[in-house]
């Protein structure tokens, strides 16, 4: 089994050693890298050899949101998990938006950060349980944007596997919704992921809430 590659960035010392302390005691993790600030992250990444980088938000001089926005620029760039104190909406969003895979707070239990971990690289989603609630609020309460031109590609079908997607349902769930296997789920994931232009499942639940298809 080949371990996940992990970078863990915080301008703390000791939140770094903490992490690496619980990560490095799982099997199927290894903490390869680890940097203080956004501009160190941004090396470590371009550097290769990492699979998923947990991401500190308030750092000096580079946050984590501008780091992660640089990062997923990169090509083969790792997935990145921000993990922070702050339960602030506008981090969570503008997290997603710069291109992270998930996002969860420093109080999370070390199971729920460990799957978090794996899920991410795995290339689902990750949200905290309140922050996704308070997302899912505010685009319902957002304007529709006007341009819905990029989901015309879809199929009927297709269209359906992303409202759900957007609604939270997981991939068994969405296997026993629409009365599929697993196998075929993934492969309708895949497509969407390909035709949307997509990094990951994040990236579709945030597409089906600003096209309209899911909130209005």
């Amino acid at each position: 089994m080949t371990a996940i590659r992990v970078a863990i960035v915080d301008d703390q010392q000791l939140v770094r050693m903490g992490l690496r302390m619980m990560l490095d005691a799982q099997p199927d993790i290894d903490v390869v890298a680890e940097a203080a600030d956004g501009h160190e992250a941004v090396a470590v990444a371009a550097a290769g050899g990492i699979d998923v980088i947990l991401m500190d938000v308030r750092m000096p001089g580079l946050d984590g949101i501008a780091a992660t926005e640089r990062i997923s620029a990169l090509e083969g760039a790792p997935r990145i998990l921000v993990l922070t104190t702050f339960d602030l909406d506008e981090y969570a969003f503008a997290a997603l938006r710069a291109g992270a895979s998930g996002f969860l707070l420093k109080d999370a239990r070390p199971p729920e950060l460990l799957g978090a971990i794996r899920s991410v690289h795995a290339g689902d989603a990750a949200l905290a349980p309140r922050v996704t609630a308070r997302m899912i609020e505010q685009f319902m309460d957002a304007p529709a944007p006007a341009d819905e031109a990029k989901i015309d590609v879809l199929t009927p079908r297709e269209r359906e596997i992303l409202i759900a997607i957007g609604e939270g349902m997981s991939n068994d769930e969405l296997a026993a919704h629409f009365f599929l296997s697993i196998s075929t789920v993934k492969t309708h994931i895949s497509r969407l992921l390909q035709k949307l232009d997509a990094r990951d499942r994040v990236q579709l639940v945030i597409l089906a809430y600003e096209t309209g298809l899911v909130g209005r």
